[in-house]
């Protein structure tokens, strides 16, 4: 999610990017309820095992947990509960066969607000493998190495 004017991020989802290969991304609303919006405003929002599904050409998000709003009593729903996601017929009939037909899955990336609108950030992925996620394991630790050494050769040369 880039430094925008108007943007707060809430939360993001570093799971998703150890675990897939983002191909694209995606901005959607999010149905909330009052009490809900006031937790996510908080901050009590965790993607971490979420995902997105598809039931009568509506876009759902099941596993997002956003925790019940202290001040909400009665108000408060199930943390866990499904959400509908606000997209364009066209954008979810599209990924909606992209995920059908080539293997993709569609995850939740960030949440955030966007000029006091809850937005939700979706990545079209691919899965890793173990070795892949090794490999990319080793090439961020050579780039530490590397600007290890430059710093080092900066600050004494």
């Amino acid at each position: 999610m880039p430094k925008v004017p108007g943007v707060k991020v809430i939360s993001q989802n570093r799971k998703a990017f150890h675990d897939y290969y983002i191909e694209e991304k995606y901005e959607a609303g999010i149905e909330l309820f009052g009490t809900e919006v006031k937790s996510v405003r908080q901050g009590a929002v965790n993607l971490k095992d979420s995902y997105c599904t598809f039931k009568n050409g509506e876009l759902f998000i099941r596993g997002m947990h956003i925790s019940p709003y202290e001040k909400g009593n009665i108000f408060n729903r199930d943390p866990l509960r499904l959400r509908r996601l606000l997209m364009h017929k066209k954008e979810i009939l599209k990924l909606f066969g992209r995920v059908k037909q080539d293997g993709y899955t569609l995850i939740p990336l960030s949440i955030y607000l966007n000029n006091s609108l809850v937005k939700i950030e979706l990545g079209l992925c691919r899965g890793k493998n173990v070795h892949d996620k090794r490999e990319a394991a080793s090439r961020r630790d050579a780039a530490r190495e590397i600007d290890k050494i430059m710093k080092e050769r900066r600050k004494n040369g």
